[in-house]
């Protein structure tokens, strides 16, 4: 009835912090979720030498889903449920559910580096998506950075090589997944709690992945359970990490320092699988990062100068 469902509606809009543009708090967030979300790539790559990309997503959303639960229980103090937006939250734990299993089955076939390069184009997916969706304006100094960022990613795949085998077709569908989990994770962000967020992708991603696992199912062994527990609890843990993170700052701004994670993944790609970066990885991660450090530097001073406009007296005062 309408007047059971206006109350609720009050409730989640007092429950959900107001977005405030604090774009360095959101950037120092974004990097530390890269941290995570690296892991959880780079182990996911490990178990995909005997497991189905579809059974380590479902373990994945699993784990996911367990974390999330006593927001999920009735009468506990952390439940989540309720919410103004429960379309949104689907589209959400769809997309975010289609980015994890699309990279995933990129890992099969590509080295750990080149797959986590190629699916770095999703910051560029992200500044035109949030110009539509978001209404968001970016600049042209705004749009160079980012194509530096790009330029970047380009030479780290270098035309040619095995990056565009065609399976590196997967890690660019789910950097398009990717940036639309990110846009639909900004256009909740002003109205619903991160717990919120988390535990519908939860539930609509194991719902769905549920459904298709026992088409390919392999008995996991022990040792295939305490990594997959790994994926589940690291890539949950940054994932939370950016729901926080576009509280502060938009999303056209927070992107490109996800190029950051080029840095984990190549670490834990050597170590784990010897694959050790050449100089072109790292001149290509000069590109981005100084594409990220330039974004960093435009918005602090289109901060300063709305800053200043805004306390500037009015001639009519």
């Amino acid at each position: 009835m309408p007047e059971k469902t206006a109350p609720a509606t009050i409730s989640v809009a007092r429950k959900a912090p107001a977005r405030t543009d604090r774009p360095f708090k959101g950037i120092a967030l974004i990097l530390l979720s890269t941290v995570f979300l690296g892991t959880s790539d780079v182990t996911a790559k490990y178990l995909s030498k005997t497991l189905p990309p579809i059974e380590i997503t479902w373990i994945r959303f699993l784990v996911f889903a367990l974390i999330m639960m006593p927001a999920m229980l009735p009468g506990s103090p952390l439940l989540a449920l309720r919410s103004s937006r429960p379309g949104l939250h689907v589209l959400r734990g769809a997309a975010l559910l289609g980015s994890s299993l699309i990279f995933i089955t990129g890992l099969s076939f590509l080295p750990i580096a080149e797959a986590s390069a190629t699916s770095f184009v999703s910051p560029l997916f992200v500044t035109a998506l949030s110009i539509a969706f978001l209404g968001e304006r970016v600049g042209m100094r705004r749009w160079i950075a980012t194509a530096v960022g790009l330029a970047g990613v380009f030479i780290i795949l270098r035309p040619g090589t095995s990056a565009f085998h065609p399976a590196a077709i997967f890690p660019i569908v789910s950097a398009l997944a990717w940036a639309g989990t990110l846009i639909l994770t900004r256009m909740m962000s002003g109205s619903e709690r991160p717990i919120t967020v988390m535990t519908y992708s939860s539930i609509v991603g194991l719902a769905i992945v549920s459904a298709l696992v026992p088409f390919v199912w392999v008995a996991p062994s022990w040792h295939d359970v305490m990594f997959g527990i790994l994926i589940g609890v690291a890539s949950t843990v940054g994932q939370w990490i950016v729901v926080l993170a576009f509280r502060y700052g938009d999303a056209s701004v927070l992107a490109p320092f996800s190029y950051t994670q080029l840095l984990w993944v190549s670490i834990l790609g050597f170590l784990i699988f010897g694959e050790l970066p050449d100089g072109w990885t790292i001149l290509g991660a000069g590109f981005i990062v100084a594409s990220g450090l330039y974004t960093a530097h435009r918005e602090r001073i289109r901060r300063s100068q709305l800053l200043a406009v805004a306390s500037e007296p009015s001639p009519n005062a």
